[in-house]
């Protein structure tokens, strides 16, 4: 992407920050947050990343232009409490396609936790949909699914072609979950699992998120096209953490839960159709980001 007009909504988070970083030295960029952490956001302004102090569930956005090309809208809320998390995962949504509803397409970033967990089959997009992670983020996939919800509706009102993608289990040099394994294992505290068989997903590596954003919004339409957003290898749980284990020279201790996250797979049949196929293997991309955090254990 070249020479467009891009605004990014929580672009110091997780997943949001390299996708803002990589986007930045050819677009023209903004980010909006509440930029509580001021180190952050001088970061993102070094890289050239125009900054906006915004309340996306208020819905106030004042000093923002209206003339963006393409919207990503990658924030998220975890807090637990309902109305904050509706808010800011579903209401906003609406209100941010409302505000660029001049846009060439608008990807809303769902999460494969949409999804029902009745077994261990790859889901695909038709799959039913059901309150996957209740134990851990009471109000996530109920506020996600909701978010999804407005994204269609909001498609359909305001004629914005849209992309809803459900990302399952990113990673990469700037964290995820299998980062949080990797520090649980150094600081010798057991890992959560759920009973039965191994716990499979679909990781995604950063690289391959930053490399299928233009081709997600290429696929953006009305009504909205919904697609799972994972990496092609189906790994477990206890896999990554064998392998983290072996780079950072400490075996994992899980402990059975019943309020442990399932395994959640999906299928990327409909992603390939879309917008192609991942490259990054899940081994080279656990190894980098172990070297990234820990290079005193990993080598590079």
């Amino acid at each position: 992407m070249r020479g467009s007009k891009i605004l990014i909504t929580g672009p110091t988070g997780q997943l949001a920050t390299p996708i803002a970083l990589a986007l930045a030295p050819e677009n023209e960029v903004w980010g909006i947050a509440r930029f509580s952490n001021p180190a952050a956001r001088e970061g993102l302004e070094k890289a050239g990343i125009r900054c906006q102090t915004v309340d996306l569930a208020a819905g106030d956005f004042t000093g923002v232009p209206d003339d963006f090309d393409y919207v990503l809208n990658l924030a998220v809320a975890k807090s637990g409490h309902w109305d904050k998390d509706l808010g800011a995962n579903a209401e906003s949504v609406g209100l941010l396609m409302a505000h660029c509803r001049g846009a060439k397409a608008f990807l809303h970033c769902s999460s494969a936790a949409v999804y029902d967990p009745p077994d261990d089959e790859p889901r695909t997009e038709q799959a039913a949909l059901g309150d996957n992670h209740k134990f851990l983020f009471p109000t996530y996939s109920i506020s996600k699914i909701a978010g999804e919800v407005v994204a269609r509706a909001m498609a359909r009102i305001l004629d914005v072609p849209t992309t809803i993608a459900r990302l399952n289990v990113p990673y990469g040099d700037n964290g995820g979950w299998p980062y949080y394994h990797m520090e649980m294992m150094l600081a010798g505290i057991p890992i959560p699992v759920p009973p039965g068989g191994p716990a499979r997903y679909n990781p995604i590596h950063e690289d391959d998120i930053i490399a299928t954003v233009p081709k997600l919004l290429e696929a953006a339409s009305v009504p909205a096209t919904t697609v799972n957003w994972c990496g092609d290898q189906v790994v477990s749980l206890q896999e990554w953490c064998g392998y983290l284990g072996s780079l950072v020279g400490k075996e994992p201790v899980f402990e059975e839960s019943q309020h442990a996250l399932r395994g959640n797979p999906t299928d990327g049949e409909r992603m390939h159709e879309l917008i192609g196929g991942t490259t990054v293997d899940w081994q080279d991309g656990l190894r980098r980001m172990a070297a990234k955090f820990h290079p005193e254990l990993v080598g590079a």
